[in-house]
């Protein structure tokens, strides 16, 4: 286990050990989240590395990483914990081959022995309440614009006390808090209180220079003349008129794809055959088909000339 950096140096330097490269601007609200105990809410389009910051900080701490994927129709109870009914009605099966008639002070004491926790199957919100070894857990709530708003109301009572009810056992208080990321590709806007709760950070896309040092840490074997093609090709392409841009996911992509066809420099054929490791939208494939790949290309490398 590492302790907290002392620093936003110290971070920056922390999460380059890890393979994330981090600006100074996400570097400082990370440290200051650390720091202050307090969430961190990250904002941005798909692809730009949210998730990865909670991957690397997990990492770079030594702690363990709880991951709640969110998704369209999530609630507090699949968040937090459900009762394994099979090994419950396994058990009363077992107490009836036992001659269990289900009365009195023996019905009463099966039914507490149903809900105890070696029946309780413990979901994300409630392991990350559990002491860990190591120290608090790195919790990643993904996507959360993915949900609606009754469950965010929910997790904004969750992160105020970091604390979670379970009728039948009572409240679970987490000894320490968790180190919580919360993530949105901002389908739809997060409403403001839980905003409140949380240190924000808007993740972009990185210029040029932090898209080239993002990529020798990602994939180092790709040669420094075709790296330039692929970032400057991607940002180029991040400027038309796509149903979706590509992230720096998909640059890190394409490069190892470029990597494994042996290719040196792009051209608009290899563009052409490798369009489905950045691009993924039929209709945003069409755009780029023909003469629109060597434009964007040459456009791309005219830029690397002027740079």
């Amino acid at each position: 286990m590492t302790g907290i950096p002392g620093s936003i140096d110290d971070v920056q330097a922390m999460l380059g050990d890890q393979g994330y490269v981090c600006g100074r601007a996400l570097g400082t609200v990370v440290f200051l989240s650390l720091t202050l105990g307090r969430p961190l809410f990250l904002e941005g389009e798909a692809g730009v590395g949210k998730t990865e910051i909670a991957k690397a900080l997990a990492a770079m701490l030594g702690r363990r990483l709880i991951r709640l994927q969110c998704y369209e129709g999530l609630d507090a109870a699949s968040a937090v914990y459900e009762w394994n009914f099979a090994e419950q009605m396994i058990a009363i099966r077992t107490a009836e081959a036992m001659g269990f008639e289900g009365a009195g002070a023996d019905r009463d004491a099966l039914k507490d022995e149903l809900f105890t926790e070696q029946y309780l199957i413990e979901r994300p919100l409630l392991q990350a309440m559990r002491p860990q070894p190591g120290g608090a857990p790195v919790l990643l709530i993904d996507e959360l614009d993915r949900t609606d708003e009754p469950f965010e109301a929910f997790l904004l009572e969750a992160l105020s006390d970091f604390q979670v009810t379970i009728p039948e056992l009572g409240t679970i208080r987490a000894p320490e808090p968790p180190i919580v990321i919360v993530t949105s590709n901002r389908t739809r806007e997060v409403h403001d209180a839980l905003k409140r709760r949380c240190l924000y950070h808007w993740v972009d896309y990185p210029g040029f220079d932090r898209e080239i040092e993002i990529l020798h840490a990602r994939a180092p074997e790709a040669a420094e003349a075709l790296s330039r093609e692929v970032v400057a090709f991607v940002q180029r392409l991040r400027t038309e008129d796509l149903f979706k841009k590509p992230g720096v996911a998909e640059t890190i992509d394409w490069a190892k794809c470029l990597l494994a066809l042996d290719v040196v420099s792009l051209s608009p054929e290899v563009i052409s055959d490798t369009l489905g490791a950045i691009l993924k939208y039929q209709d945003d494939i069409q755009k780029l088909q023909g003469s629109e790949a060597k434009r964007i290309l040459d456009e791309a490398r005219a830029g690397l000339e002027r740079a």
